[in-house]
């Protein structure tokens, strides 16, 4: 059943020129320079502090390591941060 359920979602994102991370819930990420990150798509902070940030994601884990790292927005599925980016991993 999940080959088909993968291949009706590909079909469906194609035919209605959907983006991928709508049709397979993955996270999107924005970030400018290495000083602001833009994040969407995801499940919930699991740990926050300057140096780092966790959030849930659908499938796995985004962390983000960094200097002076503040939460200037957050939302349900949406997190901006600022401070000095060094780096991201996804993790599942």
């Amino acid at each position: 059943m999940g080959r088909i359920n993968r291949r009706l979602r590909k079909w469906t994102a194609d035919v209605l020129d959907l983006p991928q991370d709508v049709v397979y819930d993955l996270p999107r990420l924005t970030m400018i320079g290495d000083r602001q990150l833009y994040i969407e798509n995801h499940r919930g902070v699991i740990h926050f502090s300057s140096e780092k940030l966790k959030l849930a994601l659908s499938k796995g884990e985004l962390e983000v390591t960094g200097t002076s790292l503040v939460i200037r927005t957050i939302w349900t599925e949406e997190v901006f941060i600022e401070g000095t980016i060094r780096s991201i991993e996804v993790r599942e």
